[in-house]
């Protein structure tokens, strides 16, 4: 089979660490969701929980910086520390999908490996109820607070990654494959995008 690299975008809540590393464990091919950070840290230089804290967020401008920090969020060159960050991210990313096949989960790899002829794009969708539930039982999300959490963390990856890309995140259109998870379930989900991966890539 040729070498395909994955790139899973995903609402929160839908079970894409679940889904991801078994079809990982399927398909015989890495994973990578927050090893990037761990790697990017590594290459870079910068402390590993700077890549953290701006883990899928849109960068601020560079006037908010400024009235919000002072001049702390600029480097001497004039780039703000964020866009450093995602920077090495970025091309973290485009160097794991040198390496050969891969699963990469969100950090708008679609956009960033949009080039890449072995790039698969999924989007992992689902019924909000089915998601907040999940994100109570899964992720000890508290009862209370759980739909205002998935709600804010679907806003905040779709800020970052309609930042960052020309396209809209979660936006079907713009992905090989849009799968509702509530609906399919788990181990079906990892089928599909397994058999739709060896039909492709065969």
């Amino acid at each position: 089979m040729k070498n395909f690299i994955v790139s899973i975008g995903r609402e929160y809540g839908c079970g894409a660490f679940e889904i991801s590393t078994k079809l990982a464990e399927k398909l015989g091919v890495p994973y990578y969701d927050k090893e990037i950070i761990k790697r990017s840290a590594k290459e870079s230089g910068y402390d590993e929980n700077l890549f953290a804290f701006y883990d899928e967020k849109p960068t601020r401008s560079l006037l908010y910086n400024i009235s919000a920090d002072g001049f702390s969020g600029i480097t001497n060159a004039g780039i703000t520390l964020e866009d450093q960050i995602f920077q090495f991210q970025f091309d973290t990313i485009r160097k794991i999908a040198d390496e050969g096949s891969c699963i990469i989960v969100g950090r708008c790899a679609d956009y960033i490996l949009r080039d890449n002829p072995g790039l698969l794009t999924v989007f992992l969708h689902g019924d909000i109820e089915y998601r907040r539930k999940r994100a109570v039982e899964k992720y000890g999300i508290s009862e209370k607070n759980s739909l205002k959490e998935v709600k804010a963390m679907d806003k905040k990856r779709a800020r970052f990654h309609d930042f960052y890309a020309d396209e809209r995140w979660g936006d079907a259109r713009t992905y090989d494959l849009a799968i509702d998870v509530s609906r399919l379930g788990i181990d079906e989900t990892v089928e599909l995008i397994a058999h739709y991966i060896q039909t492709k890539f065969a």
